[in-house]
């Protein structure tokens, strides 16, 4: 089967004052058994300007499929807003491209960790976008209380890689199952239109350079100056972020946004029918100008939006700020690392705000070296800093040691007295063994072990304990009305066989003990997302585990996707939406109920 691509008429403009298509492609035929190959997919010419759009949900095809054994066509059909000049220094750069860059990468074998035939095979395949179903087919009864959008985010590469991909890399695309009254279900996905994804398209190929799959070396220097020789003619434009919004979803004053590490977030709008829509690049009205990570904390006391900001070229290299509940934001606050640090994921307390500085370190002077900017520092000794919120100059922060600890997540945080009168941090996370393990080959078996970490504030030291040993949990939630407070539960899922998730776990912080739900043979599925029920829990005296526990699951043999809904308290499953379409592995997720849809920001 050749690839398709179609275009949609947009509602709105983009920030490049271009309309917006919704984009669909098509990879592979049967994407839960083939993989996609390592040579580029054959190409598409240029889209041409619909003369009289169609209605949004009617695919109108507005492409030719080309046959093509190289990546640029012989004879490309460059934008038609490119002048004389920019053509032809576009045929020069792609021949570059085509004849010294690419060659010289094929005489390099790829490690798994961004081969694209192992990171976007079976389910990790992209799909093409999925206009709403609705009358979706229910099993079993969708709890009342469950009135609203369940969205999930997600890698989905728009076009098949030239050189090197990684998972992280892929275009962001949003899964939404929205769940109504009388047992009905709808389903939708789509792209996140980035200023990246946009522009892409007009050519109908990657034009900016992977950050982790292309740029290793002296090859990832020469895609790093051909990415900023491609700017500086002006055929890209990176001034508006060259962000792929693929990792983390925060709903926060009215708006949906799409999180990644590597540019601001994208607010996306959730229609009335349940599509999804994107409005543009979110600056908090002006208050920001750089990225944001891809894990906010949003204090259910407050109401306020916690956040971190890391720089990798020059120092400062993090700064914490927040929003508060109208989305004003608070002065920058300069946190004092030595080095520029992987920092995915914090915590907060009730009055803390709880930084990991671990041992992953970006080092762009190892690309002149041949190796990768993303490097595992053993020299270096892992940390918490404890922030006081209203510290407003940093000067009082604490840095306590953890050796050996890489948190790539942290579900929760909260403060207690030691019987001696001393305050104690506690945090809860996944420490990751090694700790390269996401970016890197290893030798060493996987691990990922849900820890509690102890942290003395006047002695400044710590201690450290693995909760479940023997079982990889990684990606998941405790009850979000109790995040910065002690929680006694949380849900994470099973990452066996890894990377993929057999099932999910409910963790007793207590005892220890484990409650499984286990998906069935060749099912897996991702991170687990908790909803509460409000009935019980909305004064934050009822019972913790009172709520239901949603995630997407993917039958790998009977080839169908699902949503199932598993009852917190009992670890039982009610409910299970079957979804018209595949829906790949992703990242992380959130729900919107219908009392926050109908304070949405249009």
């Amino acid at each position: 089967m050749q690839p398709s691509l179609h275009f949609f008429t947009p509602k709105h403009q983009s920030l490049l004052q271009t309309q917006s298509p919704l984009f669909t492609c098509k990879f592979v035929v049967n994407p839960a058994k083939k993989t996609v190959p390592r040579n580029p997919l054959p190409l598409l010419s240029p889209p041409a300007p619909s003369r009289s759009p169609p209605h949004p949900e009617v695919v109108e095809p507005m492409v030719q499929r080309e046959r093509s054994n190289v990546l640029v066509p012989q004879h490309p059909n460059y934008p038609g807003h490119l002048n004389r000049f920019q053509k032809l220094a576009a045929v020069a750069l792609d021949k570059i491209e085509t004849s010294v860059i690419m060659r010289l990468e094929k005489n390099h074998v790829l490690p798994k960790m961004v081969d694209p035939a192992v990171q976007i095979s079976g389910n990790f395949a992209p799909v093409e976008e999925c206009p709403v179903h609705h009358g979706l087919e229910v099993v079993g009864r969708i709890p009342a209380c469950l009135r609203g959008v369940y969205v999930r985010n997600g890698a989905n590469p728009m076009f098949a890689p030239s050189g090197g991909h990684h998972l992280f890399d892929g275009d962001g695309m949003i899964h939404a199952v929205s769940l109504g009254i009388g047992n009905k279900a709808s389903y939708s996905c789509r792209y996140t239109r980035t200023s990246r994804l946009v522009q892409e398209a007009r050519f109908g190929r990657c034009m900016f350079p992977k950050p982790i799959g292309e740029l290793h070396g002296h090859l990832g220097l020469a895609r790093l100056g051909l990415y900023m020789a491609r700017a500086g003619l002006g055929l890209v434009d990176g001034s508006h972020g060259t962000g792929v919004a693929n990792a983390g979803l925060v709903y926060f004053n009215g708006r949906l946004l799409a999180m990644s590490e590597d540019d601001l977030p994208y607010h996306v709008k959730i229609t009335g029918d349940g599509d999804l829509e994107t409005i543009g690049r979110f600056n908090f009205s002006d208050q920001i100008d750089c990225p944001l990570i891809a894990h906010p904390k949003l204090d259910p006391v407050t109401g306020d939006l916690h956040t971190l900001n890391y720089n990798v070229l020059k120092k400062p290299y993090l700064k914490y700020f927040r929003f508060d509940k109208f989305g004003r934001k608070s002065g920058d606050l300069h946190v004092d690392i030595d080095q520029a640090t992987m920092i995915h994921d914090f915590a907060i307390t009730e009055n803390f705000v709880v930084i990991p500085d671990h041992q992953m370190v970006f080092k762009l002077s190892e690309m002149i070296r041949g190796g990768s900017p993303v490097v595992y520092n053993k020299n270096k000794t892992s940390r918490f800093g404890v922030l006081q919120q209203n510290d407003v100059v940093g000067s009082g922060i604490q840095w306590i040691n953890v050796p050996n600890c890489f948190c790539f997540h942290l579900w929760n945080a909260w403060e207690e007295i030691s019987d001696t009168g001393d305050k104690i941090i506690v945090v809860i996370g996944s420490c990751m063994n090694p700790p390269d393990s996401i970016f890197n080959e290893s030798k060493d078996k996987f691990r990922s072990e849900l820890s509690e970490i102890r942290m003395n504030l006047r002695t400044r030291q710590s201690t450290q304990r693995v909760i479940v040993s023997g079982m990889n949990l990684e990606a998941g939630q405790v009850n979000g009305q109790y995040l910065g407070q002690k929680t006694r539960f949380v849900y994470l899922a099973i990452a066996d066989p890894w990377p993929k998730c057999s099932g999910i776990a409910k963790v007793d912080l207590q005892t220890g003990k484990v409650t499984k739900f286990m998906y069935g043979t060749w099912r897996y599925g991702g991170e687990p997302f908790f909803v509460p029920d409000k009935k019980q829990t909305c004064n934050r005296n009822g019972n913790e585990d009172e709520g239901y526990i949603m995630g997407l699951v993917r039958d790998e043999k009977k080839e169908m996707s699902e949503m199932v809904i598993v009852k917190g308290s009992s670890m039982e499953q009610v409910a299970a939406i079957r979804l018209p379409s595949r829906v790949p592995y992703g990242f992380h997720g959130t729900f919107i109920s219908q009392e926050e849809l109908r304070r949405q920001v249009i």
